[in-house]
């Protein structure tokens, strides 16, 4: 129990770092608010791409029409989503970082991740299986490559990791584009989940 403590003290004393940390200050137009869901308990973890403006008001990751499309494909609930003993919630980029001239948000933040992903995923440990949610975690991860060949390829990254594709307003009308998705992928992601989601000892 102590080291489990310890542990947990020690996650506490990163995410206060992370939770002052003015490194992009100068480039998030709505000023830093880092937003991530951890603990040393959680066995599932979702590595997503930024906040948005939502997530960034609220201070909940996937508080937005995206999160509810991504938690309808993992036939989850909002409480148990949540639930940051059994699920972490961590993006490449922990603040907003702002809108691209054309439409759509800026990528992460490249400082972001070299600085705390690699620091709050050691304190981590009892992560089994990692959601890479679009193409920038994808990228992070496993490198260049087509984030539709990768969903649809999933098998290949089990049981480390499964690929999703970015649950955005946009996705609806691939989903209806690839009915594989529904039929093969969905499934197969929520067999996969299902394990990870018992209470923790």
């Amino acid at each position: 129990m102590t080291g489990q403590n310890e542990a947990a003290d020690d996650l506490a004393s990163l995410v206060a770092q992370i939770r002052a940390c003015r490194v992009c200050a100068d480039n998030l137009p709505l000023g830093p608010r880092p937003v991530l869901h951890v603990s040393t308990t959680a066995r599932l973890l979702i590595a997503s791409q930024a906040p948005g403006t939502r997530v960034h008001e609220t201070g909940i990751s996937f508080n937005d029409a995206s999160g509810d499309r991504l938690r309808g494909w993992l036939g989850m609930d909002r409480e148990t989503f949540y639930d940051s003993s059994r699920i972490a919630i961590l993006p490449m980029g922990l603040c907003y970082p702002g809108r691209l001239p054309k439409g759509g948000d800026r990528p992460p933040r490249p400082e972001c991740a070299p600085l705390w992903r690699a620091r709050l995923l050691a304190c981590m440990p009892d992560i089994t299986l990692t959601l890479l949610v679009g193409s920038y975690a994808q990228a992070a991860v496993l490198g260049p490559g087509r984030v539709e060949d990768r969903v649809r390829d999933f098998r290949a990254y089990l049981p480390r990791y499964f690929p999703l594709p970015h649950p955005s307003w946009r996705t609806g009308a691939w989903e209806r584009r690839t009915p594989w998705f529904a039929a093969e992928v969905l499934p197969a992601l929520r067999a996969a989940i299902s394990p990870l989601l018992a209470e923790p000892k």
